[in-house]
């Protein structure tokens, strides 16, 4: 082997192991993990419990994580819940006795159903009508266009 070739093949050798390290280094220095990979969430429940009716005072602000219209929601949750209920200033009552776990519950099937996309999973998703009165759901980052089932 001539000299030249020897000094390229240790230079390159050099480059090699000096860009291993330089990869270890940014590895090490990146940030944990988060336990949840989601980059989309939205609140829990608040509320309470008045003689037989549940009060919900955060259900517009859920909505608005969710990117959809207060009403729907809750329209959706009273189906739901086989619950007549309604929107009083802020706060969403219900006729019956609901529990804040079974409302999540119903808020993520929600989530899944009306909001993340099938095809990608992502949230960034909108609702449409379209002339015939079929409800479609839009995914803007993938294009996909769904139908999903109207509340009535």
């Amino acid at each position: 082997m001539s000299t030249k070739g020897f000094i390229k093949k240790l230079q390159n050798k050099l480059i090699m192991s000096d860009y291993e390290s330089m990869l270890d280094k940014a590895y090490a220095e990146l940030p944990e993990l988060m336990a949840e990979s989601q980059r989309f969430t939205f609140e829990k429940v608040k509320g309470h419990i008045e003689g037989t009716k549940t009060v919900i005072i955060n259900l517009k602000q859920i909505a608005k994580d969710l990117g959809r219209k207060p009403e729907h929601l809750l329209k959706y949750l009273l189906k739901e819940s086989a619950s007549a209920g309604k929107w009083a200033g802020t706060r969403a009552i219900f006729a019956s006795k609901i529990s804040a776990s079974s409302l999540n519950k119903k808020i993520k099937k929600y989530a899944s159903e009306f909001v993340f996309c099938s095809e990608c999973g992502k949230p960034d998703t909108t609702l449409e009508v379209d002339r015939n009165s079929i409800t479609r759901l839009k995914c803007m980052a993938c294009g996909t266009k769904k139908p999903v089932k109207s509340i009535r």
